[in-house]
């Protein structure tokens, strides 16, 4: 029995070793890929040319790809092997409007695509059927729920990407979150001569910040709201007939999620009372649940990165990326899931600022992309050789 396990471990170890040699080798071909992505940014359900630059990555590599995987235009799938331990590797690749990739989903989906890259020539000798998902709009659209809910990642042995931050952290701890649009509609008029004659939809809008405003001290600390006016008025001398924003509920569960929306949406019913306007609000994609984390994948990973030299700060505030909502946590919900955060080097520069984006392309952000891609293929063979 010990033999056997010793056996085991030397032909792991040296799964790894083939497994890192193979990413050096590749570094130019990932490091493009990311370059690629970075210069041509693309929103969510926008992204392409991003779609296919990855596919064909994967493709290079002798993986069978499927385009516009169960109807979704931007989404893929690609797979190689046949064994009976199916991994399921993810890719983002959407940017944020007017930021491009502050978020450094270009990263991800080049890890993605390293990791499975360094795996295929393996997949047969370890048992391996390795299924790349390229999953589109994670910035708000929730492309991985729509994927789900069409039959996508059942099934899986374990699921995993990893996903950039100013620092390196393990587990992922995301808030629940919904998405609306809200948009009251009231009637223009013309605001010297004719005031009496319209309802203010603008005042709605202000009435229902100021009641959010004040709610936030009865909520619990593990919630978030907050949103942006996208349509405020059309002119300083006309009544605004008809006012939108987009906002964000976040929470440490689906259930507290709920429970909270509840609330924030009387504050928004107040501004329609109050003004005579009506209210709509419209979910611009299903809620994003909290992430349930597989412990020995994460372990697995967590040894992999200290091995490659990566350090976890436990006490950097910059750590709180890991709190950031993804649609990875409703695939967390039904198959083995991980989802660590790679630093990329950035501080003082945190995601979703400008200055985030221009640290995803360069040096660190290129140690990043290669240590992260060895740490998940290292990490699936150590819950492969487990299970």
């Amino acid at each position: 029995m010990a033999d056997n396990a010793t056996e085991s471990s030397r032909s792991t170890d040296a799964a790894k070793e083939r497994v890192a040699q193979s990413i050096s080798a590749d570094a130019g071909r990932l490091i493009r890929l990311s370059e690629q992505l970075h210069a041509h940014p693309e929103t969510a359900w926008e992204e392409y040319r991003s779609a296919r630059w990855v596919a064909e990555t994967l493709d290079e590599a002798g993986f069978t790809v499927t385009p516009a995987y169960l109807g979704l235009d931007t989404a893929f799938l690609a797979t190689y092997g046949s064994g009976p331990f199916r991994l399921g590797l993810c890719a983002e690749y959407d940017a944020l409007p007017g930021l491009g990739h502050a978020c450094g989903h270009n990263l991800i989906a080049a890890i993605t695509a390293g990791a499975a890259r360094a795996l295929a020539p393996l997949a047969d000798a370890a048992g391996l059927t390795i299924e790349v998902y390229g999953t589109p709009a994670e910035e708000g659209g929730g492309g991985k729920i729509e994927l789900l809910e069409r039959g996508a990642f059942a099934g899986l042995d374990l699921a995993m990407l990893a996903h950039p931050a100013p620092v390196d952290v393990a587990a992922a701890e995301p808030f629940a979150v919904s998405h609306s649009h809200v948009s009251f509609q009231g009637k223009a008029a013309h605001a010297a001569a004719y005031p009496e004659q319209g309802v203010n939809a603008a005042d709605a809008f202000t009435i229902a910040q100021v009641a959010v405003g004040l709610l936030r001290q009865q909520l619990p600390q593990t919630v978030r709201v907050h949103g942006v006016m996208t349509n405020g008025g059309e002119a300083p001398n006309a009544i605004p007939g008809r006012t939108e924003g987009r906002w964000y509920v976040r929470a440490e569960s689906l259930e507290q999620l709920a429970e909270t929306e509840e609330k924030v949406w009387r504050c928004f019913a107040a501004g329609a009372l109050a003004t005579g306007c009506t209210l709509d609000i419209t979910p611009e994609s299903k809620p994003y649940a909290e992430f349930r984390n597989d412990q020995p994948a994460l372990r697995a990973y967590l040894r992999n990165a200290e091995r490659l030299g990566r350090s976890f700060d436990r006490d950097s505030p910059a750590r709180r990326m890991n709190r950031a909502s993804t649609d990875m946590g409703n695939v967390s919900q039904v198959v083995p899931a991980i989802h660590p955060y790679v630093g990329i080097g950035s501080l003082p520069a945190l995601n979703h600022q400008p200055e985030f984006a221009a640290r995803c392309v360069g040096g660190d952000a290129e140690k990043a992309l290669l240590d992260a891609a060895t740490a998940l293929a290292w990490t699936a063979l150590d819950v492969r050789r487990a299970a």
